[in-house]
């Protein structure tokens, strides 16, 4: 009898109802926890915890609630009450028309060209991580979760504020730090859905750096309006010139900080996240990371990754489709329904939460060969894949705008890497996957990294 090959990582899903203050307990610990394993062979399970819920798996139904009804259901307000203290009415929590003109004015920052001109900042990221941090490390283990967590830190104030002074990183990464730390811990008080204004508990310590993190943004873009720019127009710099094409509306100060910061947050978190659970990949399955090296040295032969090379590495773009599926920033996505609505055939009643569990999505045996395997090769005919049953990024109008962004860094950054090291997993230090706002490899990706010559 072959012995069945060892399986990645995973979260242990619940097998029997809890009540709310059981479920309480697990989501502020690890809010994946609460999923039934049902969910991963059903197509919708629905139950009531406080308040109706539903999770959707049925890729047709996800796309009536993403595409078709989007305006009938909108964002929950779990959602909107962790993230509004922090990037107000951006692109991310506005709805109706307040989102739509904010869209169409950001929209052309994140166009092809736009996207592809700043590919260079990511290559040098890319290259300083490799020699000037993994290298120096010599063979002592690395953890890959903050390297890459510090690379596309690296990118994302390199691409917002190049060559700007006035903006302190690193005193806005510990704000945007503290805030995921502590205002993710979901607060009984937004699952009630009491108000805003109500103070939460463990929300009350970051309040005073997201005030010194605001204020430095609007600082910054004060002094670009002032200055104006030069060389390649950064994310910035095509903010303040886009406007909503029907309504020549522009963002005001306010608004563009809260956009940036959106940006900010969102464009180096779940970047780095992704590289980081690519890592552990890599390192559960030598066999397939020198498979990757082999095509990154055919292509690259030795450099850092460019923007031209990213289209030649489809193997390396599997590989990080591949831990988008099992391992998604955005492990649940909610929204609250407005309107009497039929989902499977099950009735859904205005107030309902409706939730895609994006993590159980991707390992429902509906869908998925073998769920639970890291097999890259399935993404090699993307056309056999059901659009709505792969949704990293969501879809529909309110697809993440930077998924174009985020999938060139993540190549660019992971080929470099391959091509000039030997990565090898520290043996039980296994990750465990935990998400709080976002889903993260906690105890971090211990790797030695050996320099290839």
């Amino acid at each position: 009898m072959t012995q069945a090959r060892p399986l990645p990582v995973r979260v242990p899903l619940v097998t029997e109802p809890v009540g709310m203050l059981g479920s309480l307990q697990m989501a502020r610990r690890n809010v994946l926890s609460i999923i039934p394993k049902i969910a991963t062979t059903q197509p919708m399970v629905s139950g009531k915890t406080g308040k109706r819920w539903h999770m959707v798996m049925d890729p047709g139904a996800i796309r009536q609630i993403l595409l078709d009804r989007l305006e009938d259901y909108p964002k929950s307000d779990v959602t909107k009450n962790l993230l509004r203290p922090a990037i107000g009415e951006s692109l991310f929590i506005a709805e109706g028309a307040h989102w739509r003109w904010q869209r169409r004015a950001a929209a052309p920052v994140f166009s092809q060209r736009n996207v592809r001109n700043l590919a260079p900042v990511m290559s040098a990221a890319a290259a300083r991580s490799a020699a000037e941090r993994i290298a120096a490390a010599g063979p002592r283990a690395v953890n890959m979760l903050d390297e890459m967590v510090t690379t596309t830190f690296d990118v994302i104030g390199d691409v917002t504020f190049s060559g700007d002074g006035t903006f302190d990183r690193d005193k806005v990464h510990g704000a945007i730090d503290d805030y995921i730390a502590e205002a993710g811990k979901i607060s009984l008080f937004d699952i009630l859905g009491l108000p805003d204004w109500l103070p939460r508990p463990g929300r009350m310590m970051s309040g005073q750096a997201l005030k010194q993190m605001k204020a430095m943004a609007d600082q910054a873009i004060e002094a670009r309006v002032a200055r104006g720019h030069d060389g390649t127009p950064d994310l910035l710099d095509l903010l303040l010139e886009g406007e909503d094409p029907k309504t020549k509306r522009q963002m005001n100060t306010g608004e563009l900080r809260d956009n940036l910061l959106t940006f900010i947050v969102a464009g180096h978190e779940t970047t780095a996240l992704t590289l980081a659970w690519s890592m552990y990949l890599m390192g559960f399955d030598p066999e397939m990371q020198e498979r990757a090296r082999a095509e990154v040295h055919a292509v690259l032969q030795g450099r850092a990754c460019t923007g031209e090379d990213v289209d030649k590495l489809p193997l390396v773009r599997m590989i990080i489709d591949e831990a988008l599926r099992l391992y998604p920033a955005a492990g649940i996505i909610s929204r609250t329904a407005q309107k009497h609505d039929r989902l499977c055939d099950r009735e859904i009643r205005p107030g309902d939460t409706v939730m895609v569990p994006i993590y159980a999505l991707g390992r429902n045996a509906l869908l998925w060969e073998d769920p639970d395997a890291f097999r890259p090769e399935r993404f090699a005919d993307r056309k056999a894949i059901d659009r709505y049953a792969y949704l990293p990024f969501g879809d529909g109008p309110r697809i993440c705008i930077g998924a174009s962004f985020a999938l060139q860094e993540a190549v660019i950054i992971l080929a470099t890497l391959l091509g000039r090291f030997k990565f090898t997993p520290v043996p039980g230090r296994d990750p465990e996957p935990v998400m709080i706002l976002t889903l993260r490899p906690e105890g971090g990706v211990w790797m030695t990294a050996e320099p290839l010559d």
